[in-house]
């Protein structure tokens, strides 16, 4: 295979200025509201260790970049944010105060093995909760994420709440054991319908109980998850109370119409133990960003606390983000050796008042203009000859 001069490498993106600018302000925006609400930005490293993050980390082993250092080590680029931050929190941070809550916007990088669209690099944004195992804890990460959607102009913001722990349980009354779960849990995260519905058939004898397995789907509000409770079963009773005390944190906050309790709702995240949320908008079929507890990944830093957040993808808020189309004015000033002193007061004092000012030489504008007229025969002369 030879790779053209043009080429990128699979699933990575060139931004161009105008993306690059929204970026830069929604980056700026989004941070804002994080650090407004108590949150301090970090920033982690690039590349971690495989034996520690890339280990821990959710993501599948194939879709780590893997590289080697000079001392033989096995290095990763960082696939996701909630590790590396877990790692920091755990070895620095809590020693010095808890819970801690930490912001940041970074990139994280998933190798892809065939294009289809999808990003290998990408911006993340969102929070951390490390240190608090409460249900007031779930509901603020909720909230703020809620807060951000609505101050970038996401149009129809929605939030699906799930219970992966609670779920567990409750297919667990169905009588299926743990590799029973794991498959009816891989068809609920890709969203298989047909593959769930037919599950319930081949697992379940009985037809009501098939009947009610399959109307895990279709359950959007806790009053549809009432009759999967065992209330003589305490910790069932326990969880689902949790749910209904967030529901009320939830509308008073005033999110009560965006938001749809999905109990078949769970992620690809294995780290998640508890409640787990994704995020939607109008304009996009993807999900903008997700988030749970993680209880169980603080564990495998030899710390017993709770911990919580969410990450936002920033390529999608971008896809739903209503563009301006206001132009911002632009003023280029062109001059020659003779101007030039004169073009730099002149640019000096606009850019004083607020406006944006380019200056460009003169005579450079007609040797680019002559280059590119060269370049463009150049490359329709080698296409004339391949062809």
């Amino acid at each position: 295979m030879t790779i053209q001069m043009f080429e990128k490498p699979l699933g990575m993106r060139d931004d161009f200025p105008f993306i690059a600018k929204k970026k830069a302000e929604l980056r700026a925006k989004g941070t804002s509201i994080m650090q407004g609400s108590g949150y301090d930005l970090l920033q982690t490293p690039t590349l971690e260790y495989y034996e520690t993050i890339g280990k821990i980390s959710a993501i599948p082993d194939n879709a780590l970049f893997k590289l080697l250092d000079s001392q033989g080590e096995t290095l990763v680029l960082r696939p996701d944010m909630t590790s590396p931050i877990a790692r920091v929190a755990a070895s620095k941070l809590l020693k010095e105060k808890m819970p801690v809550r930490l912001g940041y916007y970074s990139n994280v990088f998933r190798a892809q093995k065939r294009e289809g669209g999808r990003p290998a690099e990408f911006e993340q944004m969102g929070v951390e909760l490390i240190g608090d195992d409460s249900l007031y804890a779930d509901a603020e990460v909720i909230i703020l994420a809620s807060t951000i959607l609505k101050e970038l102009n996401v149009e129809s913001g929605r939030v699906v709440i799930g219970h992966t722990q609670l779920l567990q349980l409750i297919l667990k009354d169905f009588g299926l054991d743990n590799s029973q779960i794991d498959i009816v849990r891989s068809a609920l995260v890709s969203k298989n319908s047909v593959r769930f519905e037919q599950l319930a058939t081949e697992l379940l004898d009985d037809a009501s109980k098939a009947a009610a397995f399959k109307g895990l789907v279709t359950t959007s509000s806790l009053e549809d998850w009432k009759p999967y409770i065992d209330a003589s079963n305490e910790e069932q009773a326990a969880l689902y109370g949790e749910m209904l005390k967030l529901q009320t944190i939830i509308q008073r906050n005033g999110l009560s119409e965006a938001i749809t309790y999905d109990l078949s709702f769970t992620s690809h995240m294995t780290y998640y133990t508890g409640l787990v949320f994704e995020f939607y908008g109008a304009g996009s079929g993807f999900p903008l960003g997700n988030g749970g507890r993680y209880d169980g990944l603080m564990k495998q830093f030899g710390l017993h606390v709770g911990a919580t957040g969410f990450g936002l993808r920033v390529d999608r808020l971008l896809e739903v983000i209503a563009p301006d189309r206001e132009a911002e004015p632009h003023i280029l000033i062109l001059f020659s050796e003779e101007t030039e002193e004169l073009a730099h007061e002149q640019a000096q004092e606009l850019r004083t008042n607020g406006s944006r000012v380019t200056l460009q030489y003169a005579p450079a504008v007609k040797a680019l203009e002559e280059f590119s007229a060269l370049f463009s025969e150049v490359r329709r002369l080698e296409g004339a000859t391949n062809g």
